[in-house]
């Protein structure tokens, strides 16, 4: 409606100003033709026009009132359209507020199921934040535990019990048992002769490993590994002169290392103080290669187990071996007794067919049918009388 007020109002101006100036016009010309005294032959000419002149202004009046009755039309038009856009408008608007309504509470729905899965999250992680504080504490006792010698032994120690009982019988082996020189060994495994008791002691190098691991030049390199070297050396000679005695233990004993990164190392870049090991017969295990080793100690000790027993299975299959012969005279002389009663129940089914035909003859009166009677006695009939 702003809109067509302004159009109507400027067609109505532009109307109102033509035939004003239509209006200026005739009345000039009338003025002049009043003004003249004497009519010329021109007059009734000028006054045709001046009556087809105002033919033309009433007839451009009445086209300004029908150009104004259109556009009145056409503002209506035009308002009743602006009206029906605004209620499209108004709908669409309204419809646009309902949908990003449900949008927005759709979207709180799931920010807020998200907060809560995220909630969740935060609290396994703060969880998982727990459980590695605790393990950071774990490693740190357990660093405190290795950085002592008496603690770091200890924890050697622990771990060689903890496999050799998983891997062999109780009574096939003793812990921190005392030799025949006075020496207390971490674990005796009671092998049979040959090759008789082993001994397995625990080392632990970790200050000369630690040292090698964390040289930044060449000669901290050397001389850790000079360090690490003569550790193992030392043990080694410990070992073989402690635990392997001769008549008593076997010719042979094993320095268990309870870490698989040193027995790495020893073996990857310390060759030559393993084969001194081999040398004097200390053989190097790590818990992974104790394992095996006392599985097959455990297959020797089950075979010794069955020698030692061989004895008594023998002596049992020969007791065996008697009974069953006993159990097969015994079945012979049943069969026999089977026998001899079959024999006397058929000389009884004899005797009773016998009797049984006897007393049927009897009952029937038929003496000369009886087995065994005497052709010289003649049987009693007895007939009817007359």
């Amino acid at each position: 409606m702003m809109r067509a007020d302004p159009v109507l109002a400027a067609l109505t101006l532009g109307g109102a100003v033509l035939l004003l100036l239509f209006l200026m016009v005739w009345l000039v010309l009338r003025a002049q033709i009043r003004a003249t005294s004497v009519l010329t032959p021109m007059q009734g000419e000028m006054q045709a026009q001046m009556q087809a002149l105002g033919e033309t202004v009433r007839s451009l009046s009445m086209g300004q009132q029908q150009l104004a009755g259109g556009l009145q039309q056409v503002a209506e038009a035009q308002t009743r359209a602006q009206s029906h856009l605004q209620q499209n408008i108004d709908r669409r608007l309204e419809e646009v507020q309902r949908g990003m309504a449900e949008t927005l509470h759709g979207s709180s729905t799931r920010t807020a199921r998200s907060l809560g899965e995220l909630q969740q999250r935060l609290e396994v992680i703060d969880r998982a934040q727990s459980n590695i504080e605790k393990l950071s504490g774990d490693v740190l006792s357990l660093q405190d535990i290795l950085s002592n010698k008496q603690t770091r032994g200890a924890f050697g120690e622990i771990q060689l019990n903890d496999i050799v009982s998983k891997a062999l019988p109780a009574d096939s082996y003793a812990f921190q048992a005392v030799l025949g020189n006075g020496k207390r060994a971490d674990c005796l495994i009671h092998l049979p002769k040959p090759p008789g008791p082993i001994v397995i002691d625990s080392k632990f190098p970790l200050e000369a490993y630690e040292a090698l691991r964390a040289a930044g030049s060449e000669a901290e390199r050397q001389a850790a590994a000079r360090a690490l070297r003569t550790a193992v050396r030392t043990h080694i000679r410990a070992i073989s002169e402690r635990y392997i005695i001769e008549g008593e233990t076997a010719d042979g004993a094993l320095m268990f290392l309870p870490s698989e990164a040193v027995y790495a190392e020893l073996h990857a870049n310390f060759g030559d103080v393993v084969r001194e090991g081999f040398a004097a017969r200390v053989w190097i295990v790590s818990p992974t290669t104790c394992m095996a080793t006392l599985n097959t100690m455990r297959a020797v000790l089950k075979d010794a187990r069955m020698k030692e027993q061989a004895g008594a299975i023998r002596r049992e299959l020969g007791l065996l071996h008697k009974d069953v012969d006993r159990l097969e005279a015994r079945v012979g002389n049943l069969d026999r007794h089977f026998a001899q009663a079959a024999k006397d129940v058929d000389e009884i089914k004899i005797s009773a067919g016998k009797a049984g035909k006897r007393a049927r003859a009897l009952d029937r009166f038929e003496f000369e049918d009886l087995p065994g009677a005497d052709e010289a006695v003649r049987p009693l009939r007895l007939t009817p009388q007359d």
